[in-house]
């Protein structure tokens, strides 16, 4: 028979404070009932805890023992309880990485400085096996996705930048003009040459590398390897430092959009609270 947490409990007391008297005023018990917990435990082990002489009682070196353990583990019992007790709740959120990095990055040190008590886990994985191992997340496209609720962020506005390095002394008079130098590949450049006037994009001269992430694309633009097609909304700090320049002011329109995303029948609140933060920094970023 296993004994009881209580009695091992009464026993380490016991040790610990040199006396039965003493150890039961520590566990609000009457000394009587110290007594006998201690003797139903050295039943239960089948071994002498304690050697009575006279109105006093001495553990024995293997009661000592014991209760030496006994007080070791309930120190891990109280700060394994001290840590779930004070654990803060986990949002764990993912997002591409040019989101991540361009946008999201600041704004979650942001979140969590005004936000002590909720720990945010960043996750900008591509592995589309994890992709659902999420509280939080933020996806582009159309905003409907089965099982999610979606809240609409701003949308994905593409414009042509490049580094003044390669623009050099060329002035830019129209849209067509960017056709003298390399468009780094984009699925959307056919698009917005044809929004801007240009009918015929055949003339274009597409570079070799289409670059799996607006992230690529902005480091290829920065290298000057040609004019990158990118979302003014993330690469706008490369923009005020002149990094990067945009010649040119239209942005595809009805494109897709960033969305924060959270499962639908999430009942925890911090979930539904980062959300509301997120757009809440969306509505300031406008404001500015």
């Amino acid at each position: 028979m296993r004994p009881s947490l209580e009695s091992l409990r009464t026993l380490a007391e016991c040790v610990r404070l040199g006396s039965f008297a003493a150890a039961a005023e520590s566990l609000f018990l009457t000394p009587a009932a110290v007594s006998l917990r201690i003797r139903t435990l050295e039943r239960e082990l089948g071994k002498l805890l304690f050697v009575r002489r006279g109105p006093r009682t001495t553990p024995t070196d293997a009661a000592l023992a014991l209760a030496a353990r006994i007080d070791r583990a309930m120190a891990e019992i109280d700060e394994a309880l001290g840590e779930f007790q004070g654990a803060r709740p986990l949002v764990r959120m993912t997002a591409p990485p040019s989101f991540a990095a361009r946008w999201l990055a600041p704004r979650v040190a942001r979140y969590q400085s005004e936000h002590p008590g909720v720990a945010i886990e960043l996750d900008v994985s591509t592995d589309m096996r994890t992709r659902d191992m999420f509280d939080v997340a933020v996806r582009t496209g159309a905003g409907v996705w089965p099982g999610l609720e979606a809240r609409a962020l701003f949308p994905v506005d593409l414009t042509p930048m490049l580094s003044p390095a390669l623009l050099g002394d060329d002035r830019l008079a129209e849209p067509a003009d960017l056709l003298r130098f390399a468009l780094l590949p984009h699925p959307h450049w056919p698009r917005w040459l044809r929004e801007t006037g240009c009918a015929d994009d055949r003339q274009a001269r597409y570079g070799p590398i289409e670059y799996p992430s607006h992230e690529l694309n902005a480091d290829a633009a920065l290298a000057g390897e040609g004019v990158a097609l990118l979302p003014r909304s993330l690469f706008r700090p490369l923009l005020d430092t002149r990094g990067l320049v945009a010649p040119f002011d239209h942005v595809l329109a009805e494109t897709d959009w960033h969305f924060a995303v959270l499962h639908a029948g999430e009942t925890r609140p911090e979930p539904a609270e980062v959300v509301a933060w997120l757009t809440s920094q969306v509505a300031l970023d406008r404001s500015a």
